[in-house]
């Protein structure tokens, strides 16, 4: 009997990576043509968004089905181990793929090394039969929630398993913030370049700094914008007890200071905007922005 319900249980695990399977070689079997269709250019385009979709349609919803079919969700424990290889000759497969070849076959290689020792690891648990038991919190869960399991099921097994709270909050709106904020300085000094370069054509006299909008309060707001989305992120890996990222976003603030000094060096070496730079340096905040300094009449004749 058990080994009818091996026998039923491996078909099922074999079968339900189909639908992605099958929708992706269908894809990369045209070569990611993307005058194919309008769906062949998205996913071309999209390979992250894409990669995702699947997931989120096979894994998480499909296999919970599966999972209330089957009154056990034994599914995705074996599957944790062999989607990661899934995922690797996805982006691998990908059209718009470019990898060394040298690295990428390490890669893979190390990968199955990976998923073969914890596949391997799953079944000898299990006894060699697939299915065998559930994962002994969804059992308890399952206890736990009662009539409501079935659907409790879908959010507790297949979709995070952190608790959305105020710090998560707090992140996203500081990368929507961030995003915004690079957006509009971005534009408005696209709008001001865009000017300047109009009116030297006219032959009339340029500006020499902008100071409007984002800028009059920071001298590279699109910076700060830039910023506030890395350091948002890292508040979501923070919140999750991985302190150690800040690294990332410190080593891309660091840099990108750099570039703001060799920003504002260029822009004291243009003789018709060294003057009016100036006076913008000791009047305007560098990066967060902030209200104007006054400036003593005997600092703007030193300028």
């Amino acid at each position: 009997m058990a080994g009818g319900s091996s026998l039923k249980n491996m078909v099922v695990a074999f079968l339900v990576p189909l639908p992605s399977i099958l929708f992706y070689l269908s894809f990369v079997r045209a070569g990611g043509d993307t005058g194919a269709s309008p769906l062949a250019s998205w996913c071309a385009a999209h390979p992250l968004v894409l990669a995702n979709v699947l997931f989120f349609l096979n894994v998480d919803v499909l296999f919970w089905l599966v999972g209330l079919l089957l009154s056990n969700h034994w599914l995705i424990d074996l599957y944790w181990t062999v989607i990661p290889v899934m995922l690797l000759h996805y982006y691998r497969g990908h059209p718009a793929s470019v990898a060394d070849a040298a690295r990428s076959a390490v890669a893979v290689a190390l990968t199955w090394a990976w998923s073969a020792r914890l596949t391997h690891n799953y079944l000898r648990r299990e006894g060699w039969e697939l299915g065998k038991r559930e994962d002994w919190r969804f059992n308890e869960m399952r206890a736990q929630y009662g009539n409501t399991w079935w659907w409790m099921s879908f959010f507790a097994v297949y979709l995070s398993q952190q608790p959305w709270g105020v710090w998560d909050l707090v992140a996203a709106a500081t990368c929507v913030a961030g995003i915004l904020i690079a957006h509009f300085a971005d534009t408005q000094l696209h709008r001001f370049v865009t000017r300047n370069e109009k009116l030297k054509r006219l032959g009339e006299p340029t500006v020499p700094t902008l100071e409007d909008g984002l800028w009059r309060y920071s001298r590279h707001p699109n910076y700060f914008g830039e910023q506030l989305w890395w350091w948002g992120l890292y508040l979501f890996a923070w919140n999750l007890g991985q302190r150690w990222m800040f690294l990332g976003p410190l080593v891309n603030s660091l840099c990108l200071g750099y570039v703001t000094v060799l920003v504002e060096r260029r822009m004291l070496k243009q003789e018709h905007r060294a003057e009016a730079y100036k006076l913008y340096q000791k009047r305007t905040s560098v990066w967060i922005p902030w209200f104007r300094k006054a400036v003593p009449e005997s600092k703007l004749k030193e300028t």
